[in-house]
């Protein structure tokens, strides 16, 4: 499956950095060298739910100069993926995208949102799958599909999150992946991932992949079957391990897998400040047989306390000392390694639905999917109207015009994006712009968590809803 499309030189300032990349089978793979690519991803919600604003026009992706500040920031660290949330189709983001194309940096993008009619919720889920709902879930593909740094698109986020969602959602969510998967085939110029990020709620998460996974006519290109698969998880926290995280019980009980398999959300922020000591399992043996990396939560600090930056009103930031931690572990790993490696063959087929696959006797097993709601099919044939569009522009200066400071108060200097050339990725070393760590200061509080922005404790094995509490029961807003 083609990831991204070739770029077309756009101006001698336009950095086309990231190359086309394929999923075959439990692997995405660069074309050009053979090589896996595995995710080092970060979430980016500026704001939280309060960085999304319709009626302002203001999302994450809206501010070309934030976009340029945090895109050099993740360059720094090494990030080549983000996950950007809660995002409007009306806005353009042309100017932020290519910022973050030129620093060598794919996009998972969550369709859903926290308005009226943005997303499938876990309650009656079929009260809120209707022709307006998916109407509004298309147009974030249009807007997003022509952007070659485009990864893939989750079409839900937690919306099972326990086991009575389990017995009602699965049914319809996975009639939205195909909804999605539908509208990518009839109106991209090129395949396009779609795919659900699961709560890791062990009660249920396997029965959970087996339903989105699995193809109901025994073969592969099934279209309502998700092409990856992610989890939200919180299990290693602190100075874990590998089996005392119980991520060994991941790899176990995904191993057989035929689709890309990635942490969608990860980093358990118990004991504060963290020390990030899962990245070298993550990226190790332990765990690239299954999985294909990680996205760490979150970039920005809110209420919940899960961030690496501190953005203040002016644009200015503050670096927190989990922000130099996570670079020092980055920092400990041999990248060529980790992105060098050729991907063995793999026979992995996806089963074939049937009820044997549900180790839980109330998980629901219909595999008779709810048809498109009247007017859908209608949508997904013409598409959207008024069509949004996007495309990379000219990125005249790399330059961060705002103020940034260490955790111990001295100030980032000559911070700036380093385009990358063409079919380049980045990783940790590209972008040396120094920073520095200290133990006493800029350590930030253990803050209360709020409905708006609360993230779960990683230590419990049955986990709330991420990221946006009330909201995460919704599909796509967490992140």
């Amino acid at each position: 499956m083609l990831v991204s499309a070739t770029l077309v030189a756009l101006g001698a300032t336009l950095a086309a950095a990231v190359p086309t990349l394929e999923v075959r089978g439990p692997y995405f793979i660069n074309p050009k060298t053979g090589n896996r690519f595995q995710v080092v991803g970060m979430a980016y919600q500026p704001g939280g739910s309060a960085g999304y604003d319709e009626d302002l026009g203001k999302d994450p992706l809206s501010d070309p100069d934030a976009c340029l500040r945090d895109a050099a920031l993740m360059q720094v660290l090494g990030i080549n993926t983000i996950r950007v949330y809660n995002l409007n189709p009306n806005i353009n983001h042309d100017e932020c995208v290519s910022i973050f194309n030129a620093a060598g940096m794919y996009m998972l993008i969550d369709v859903n949102s926290p308005q009226v009619a943005g997303s499938l919720t876990s309650h009656n889920p079929w009260e809120s799958y209707y022709a307006e709902y998916l109407n509004r879930t298309f147009a974030v593909v249009e807007a997003f599909k022509n952007y070659p740094n485009t990864l893939a698109f989750f079409s839900g986020n937690e919306v099972l999150n326990n086991l009575d969602t389990g017995k009602t959602v699965p049914p319809y969510m996975r009639a939205v992946t195909r909804d999605i998967k539908n509208y990518v085939k009839r109106h991209s110029s090129r395949p396009i991932p779609v795919g659900y990020s699961a709560a890791d709620v062990r009660e249920i998460l396997f029965d959970t992949y087996n339903y989105f996974q699995c193809s109901l006519e025994d073969e592969e290109d099934d279209i309502s079957r998700g092409d990856i698969f992610a989890l939200n998880s919180y299990s290693w926290c602190g100075d874990s391990s590998f089996t005392e995280s119980t991520y060994d019980k991941l790899v176990e009980g995904l191993k057989d897998t035929a689709d890309p398999i990635f942490f969608s959300e990860y980093g358990c922020n118990e004991p504060s400040p963290r020390i990030f000591t899962e990245v070298g399992s993550i990226y190790s043996a332990d765990m690239w047989s299954v999985f294909s990396g990680g996205v760490v939560y979150e970039y920005t600090q809110e209420a919940n306390n899960y961030g690496l930056v501190k953005l203040n009103d002016d644009g200015s930031a503050e670096l927190l000392p989990d922000f130099v931690a996570l670079r020092e572990q980055y920092a400990k790993l041999n990248f060529d390694e980790i992105q060098g490696q050729k991907a063995p063959a793999s026979s992995a087929k996806p089963p074939v639905c049937s009820q044997s696959l549900f180790t839980n006797k109330n998980f629901n097993s219909n595999f008779t999917l709810p048809v498109p709601p009247p007017g859908a099919e209608d949508i997904i044939e013409k598409g959207v109207s008024p069509k949004p569009s996007g495309k990379l522009v000219d990125v005249k200066n790399f330059d961060v015009k705002f103020t940034v400071k260490n955790p111990d108060g001295s100030v980032v200097a000559n911070l700036a994006v380093q385009p990358l050339a063409n079919d380049e990725i980045n990783r940790p070393g590209l972008n040396n712009v120094s920073t520095t760590a200290s133990s006493t200061t800029g350590t930030p509080a253990a803050g209360a968590k709020d409905n708006e922005d609360a993230a779960p404790h990683a230590a419990a094995m049955v986990l709330p809803a991420v990221a946006m509490g009330a909201f995460a029961v919704m599909a796509g807003m967490a992140i």
